[in-house]
């Protein structure tokens, strides 16, 4: 497999697995009481900015966003102490399915 490929699909399987770590999780007070989903995601989401960071040394073509998550994903990693459940909410419940499926379409035209 290709490195592009198998960035795509790491990026993939990070965003399925947050859609499963915060499927039964409705309400953003159930998921910042859940400190095991809280970590969960982060590190998932860090996965999905660094595997950006890395698609962007290798294609100048981005996904929608690219530069927003892998500074999420600086926060995550550098900035911890500093991270706003809320922002992190917002972003499952609004962009999570939407790169999904760019992510999908990448994978089968490339």
């Amino acid at each position: 497999m290709d490195r592009k490929k198998k960035l795509y699909n790491d990026i993939l399987n990070a965003l399925t697995l947050i859609e499963e770590f915060t499927i039964t999780v409705n309400l953003f007070e159930e998921y910042i009481s859940d400190s095991k989903t809280k970590s969960a995601v982060e590190r998932q989401l860090s996965i999905v900015g660094e595997a950006l960071t890395q698609l962007r040394k290798l294609d100048a073509e981005e996904l929608a966003h690219t530069k927003q998550i892998i500074g999420l994903r600086n926060m995550i990693v550098h900035a911890y102490d500093t991270i706003d459940d809320s922002i992190i909410w917002s972003i499952v419940k609004r962009h999570i399915a939407p790169l999904k499926q760019e992510v999908v379409e990448k994978l089968m035209n490339d």
